[in-house]
This record gives C-alpha cells, structure tokens and sequence, in this order.
C-alpha cells in the first residue's frame, strides 16, 4: 500500500529550497514520488495519508557514537528517534549492536554521504517541528518513531 506523509515543508535535501505543502508518495520501502500534496494525491489517490506538522525531509546519519541505553536495541532506537536512520561504522563496536542495527534496517555506512529524496531511493525520511525536535523517523518505509 502507498503512504503518502505529508508536512507544511517538504525538503529533497535539507539545504534546498523547501516544497510548500510538500509531500512524498512512499510505495514498500522505496519513494514513489516527490512533489506537493496536490500533484501527489490526485496521482495517488488511494493512498493513506499521514500529515505531520513542520519540516519532512531526508533522515539523518547519526555521526557520533550511539547513545548509552541498557541494551543495544534501545541504543538504535534512540538514534531514530533523533531522526536518523544511518550510522557510522566507526560506532557500531560490537556485535549485538551491529545486530540491533541490522534488525531495524538502519544502515551502517564507512563515511557520511549526501542524503536526498529522489524516486527509488530508499524512503528514510524525518520530521522536525520548529524547535528542532523529531517528530517522526521513516526507515525503509517503516514509521519507526512517532513523537506522541
């Protein structure tokens, strides 16, 4: 089934310039489209929608070391509740960590690279409000954090 996830801003790239009443068409775990929610759901129209106040735009890679947490599992989480579904390799130093991540399709990568929304990539998007705070994290088309 297609998600269309829908924001007041919606960024390919977080230096770019925002689409206003932007969306992204979000098809298994890949973008279906990129555009405003107009074009998008007149060409999706079965597609559920899920609205998010702020600015959507591609997840983040997180590039430190995870955050402590009793278990590995809960350190991958809170890495995606911060927004990012990508993680340096550097920082993944055992096992089960590598493991966790694996389990939560986060991805681990050798160096940073640029992040965008383009059609077929890989939908990992986030949502900020306007202080900055995450308000959701898509990993591999999977809604993995939601800020009550």
């Amino acid at each position: 089934m297609e998600t269309i996830h829908t924001a007041d801003r919606v960024f390919a790239a977080w230096d770019s310039e925002p689409i206003e009443n932007g969306a992204v068409v979000v098809v298994q775990d890949r973008i279906g489209a990129v555009g405003t929610y107009e074009e998008l759901r007149g060409a999706f129209p079965q597609a559920r929608v899920r609205r998010w106040p702020g600015s959507l735009g591609p997840a983040r890679l997180h590039d430190g070391p995870l955050p402590d947490a009793p278990s590995p599992r809960e350190r991958v989480h809170a890495v995606l509740k911060r927004g990012a579904v990508v993680v340096l390799e550097a920082y993944v130093d055992s096992p089960g960590l590598r493991a966790a991540a694996e389990r939560n399709d986060v991805s681990v990568v050798l160096a940073p690279r640029p992040a965008r929304l383009v059609e077929t990539a890989r939908a990992d998007l986030a949502v900020f409000d306007e202080a900055g705070a995450c308000v959701a994290t898509v990993c591999a088309g999977r809604l993995v954090h939601r800020r009550k």
